[in-house]
């Protein structure tokens, strides 16, 4: 039963949390009716028939159904204009902020309200002004402690889930917001610092590649260490989701490569067994191997070769493709004598001849094919591999 009902601009009635979920949640711009194109997605209460089912409700309270309460009207952009202006000082930017929370909890019409009133750029200002930001306490009834303006606003940031628009707004205008991010990634407390690699990866996804090419090794050293200090897992899977993003473009595998991304990535590896962080970390590892850097990377720790062996057939077909492909890059451009020998010992042709007995995927049995052909050809050249060993391979 609609508690709260809306039309949209093609005449359509929904209940207002549905509707708002589809359009700016899940980011449809299409009617779910009349599949009509929505330009200006305007919610107009329909007040006549919210009446309809309160009458309703009263009719039927005697079996027990509860009337459905009158909502509470969104703010209009003058009452966030004239809330906004009001925030002089530390003091008044946390009953600010604290009321712009209220306000976005409310509803997503009220969270566009406030992106599109001028918010944005006032929570982001907060952000840049993070160094400059006064600690304060507040009351209890209040709701913060110990908290900095910046902090709350860059919570408040991310809890808006902003439109591409304003998030392509907000790379734009604010030309050194990206870095007052990387800086909150910095010196940042654990929960910030989740919020702005979350808000990062929303950010960089609208990017236009050339500025994904001209990332700073400094971007990577900062995802490497939210991967590094686990503050949370949605930071963690942000933080590999951002790497993932921007390693095909431009020298980004190397300048990640060069911040010690490899050896977290093994040393996550090795403690995860959930499927989603075990692929993503798998994609990126596969990724870093596509460099002379990260193979070498891979090499040098003493777990590299091992772990991605053993993830094979034991996370999903995804996993199981990218643990081939990066064996597979490590065979075509890094098998030296003693790189082939420790895989033997390992017991990566054994795993290999498995991959193409069960049902792995079409594209994990090929790249199969492919590494044992490859060996193959490396131990009829090298004298130096014991015939115990090479007896794995298959005839």
């Amino acid at each position: 039963m609609m508690k709260d009902p809306v039309t949209i601009p093609s005449g359509i009635t929904y209940d207002r949390e549905s509707i708002e979920k589809w359009l700016f949640t899940n980011k449809n711009k299409n009617c779910p009716v009349t599949k009509q194109v929505l330009s200006n997605p305007d919610l107009t209460p329909n007040h006549t028939l919210r009446r309809v089912i309160q009458s309703w409700c009263t009719l039927n309270a005697s079996n027990g159904i509860e009337r459905v309460p009158t909502p509470k009207p969104a703010v209009n952009k003058s009452q966030i204009t004239k809330l906004l202006s009001s925030a002089k000082s530390p003091q008044m930017q946390m009953k600010c902020l604290k009321r712009l929370r209220s306000i976005a909890s409310t509803s997503e019409t009220n969270k566009r309200c406030i992106e599109s009133s001028g918010g944005v750029d006032f929570l982001a200002s907060l952000v840049k002004n993070n160094d400059a930001s006064t600690s304060l306490e507040a009351c209890d009834h209040d709701g913060f402690e110990f908290t900095k303006p910046s902090d709350e606003a860059l919570s408040i940031l991310f809890s808006l889930q902003l439109s591409e628009s304003a998030l392509k707004s907000l790379a734009v205008k604010n030309g050194e917001f990206i870095e007052s991010l990387l800086n909150v990634l910095r010196v940042g407390c654990d929960e910030s610092r989740a919020y702005a690699v979350l808000l990062l990866n929303s950010i960089l996804e609208v990017e236009e590649p050339a500025q994904l090419v001209a990332l700073k090794p400094e971007f990577f050293v900062e995802l490497v260490q939210i991967l590094h200090d686990q503050i949370s897992p949605k930071a963690s899977k942000a933080a590999l989701q951002l790497l993932i993003n921007v390693g095909p473009w431009g020298r980004n595998k190397l300048k990640a490569a060069e911040a010690g991304a490899v050896k977290v990535l093994v040393d996550l590896l090795l403690d995860s067994s959930e499927k989603r962080a075990c692929e993503m970390i798998l994609t990126v590892l596969d990724q870093l191997c596509q460099c002379a850097d990260g193979r070498a990377e891979l090499l040098k720790h003493g777990a590299g070769l091992a772990v991605v062996s053993k993830k094979i057939l034991r996370v999903s077909k995804v996993g199981s493709e990218r643990a081939v492909r990066i064996l597979l890059s490590i065979s075509k451009y890094s098998a030296s004598p003693t790189v082939v020998q420790e895989m033997l010992q390992l017991g990566v042709v054994s795993k290999l001849c498995l991959v193409l007995q069960v049902d792995s995927g079409s594209k994990a049995k090929e790249k199969a094919r492919e590494i044992l052909k490859l060996h193959a050809r490396a131990w009829n050249n090298c004298s130096c591999i014991p015939m115990s060993l090479l007896s794995s391979y298959p005839s």
